[in-house]
């Protein structure tokens, strides 16, 4: 066997508060939706770069108040795009993590966290 990707789904509970979030403000572009019927709950994969979340309405997919790590890369740059954008429910600073990192955590509207980690060596 061999894994060629892990995609955290996350679970939401507000189609429009989801695209909000992870649209508008942290920039993820929406690569494809799905639904059973029209009043079926949706599951969408969005995605930042490499980095891909499933974000899922259906009961049981995942349990509110995960936490996704991300290792990343330009995390003060996309600190400083973020923090412009002036987004009301969120405004996250940057930590110097024991683990000698620079870290930002992100809450979503639906408990959950988004963890960007960016190593200093």
């Amino acid at each position: 066997m061999n894994a060629l990707a892990t995609i955290p789904i996350l679970r939401i509970f507000d189609e429009k508060k989801a695209f909000e979030f992870y649209v508008d403000w942290l920039g993820f572009q929406v690569d494809w939706q799905h639904r059973f019927d029209d009043n079926a709950p949706l599951y969408m994969q969005v995605s930042l770069g490499q980095l891909l979340l499933h974000l899922s309405e259906h009961h049981g997919d995942a349990c509110p108040g995960s936490q996704v790590f991300v290792e990343c890369s330009g995390l003060e740059a996309y600190h400083a795009e973020l923090l412009a954008k002036n987004y009301k429910y969120n405004r996250p600073g940057l930590e110097e993590a024991e683990w000698d990192a620079l870290i930002m955590t992100v809450h979503d509207p639906f408990g959950n966290r988004v963890l960007f980690n960016q190593r200093k060596n």
